[in-house]
């Protein structure tokens, strides 16, 4: 049972919202498990599993509407800067300048990879399965 998205948003938007709803999960669920870990808590440690079976729930449901590259991409970019701002803030992480530059120029990287790269093969109508998906079993790779 998939979280199915109302038939007038277009599949870029929901795209987007699950990319943000991936990174605030999987952020929220690391910064639970690692708080039941320093105060040995179960109950944190349920809420944390519970928070990352939803992660998953909304991955699976997002591919739907979306290609698995820009999906995942969308949410390892976003996760990335909040890990970064969650280390500074909470945890009071210093981080160089040469750090905080080389972070900048993986986000910008990560973005065009993200936004200028299209996939081959794909149209507008939604995601398609790639030429190694659609091969039968008894075609070769060469």
């Amino acid at each position: 049972m998939l979280i199915r998205a109302p038939e007038s948003w277009p599949p870029a938007l929901v795209a987007a919202i699950a990319m943000v709803l991936l990174a605030v999960l999987d952020l929220a669920g690391s910064l639970v498990a690692k708080e039941a870990v320093l105060q040995r808590s179960p109950r944190l440690a349920v809420l944390g599993a519970a928070i990352f079976l939803a992660l998953f729930w909304i991955y699976a449901s997002s591919l739907q509407y979306a290609e698995l590259a820009p999906v995942t991409f969308g949410w390892i970019v976003l996760l990335q800067i909040g890990v970064i701002l969650l280390d500074r803030f909470r945890y009071a992480v210093q981080l160089p300048a040469g750090a905080w530059v080389a972070v900048a120029v993986m986000v910008v990287a990560q973005a065009y990879l993200l936004l200028a790269v299209q996939p081959s093969g794909g149209t507008e109508e939604g995601p398609t399965a790639g030429p190694a998906l659609t091969r039968t079993v008894g075609e070769g790779t060469g």
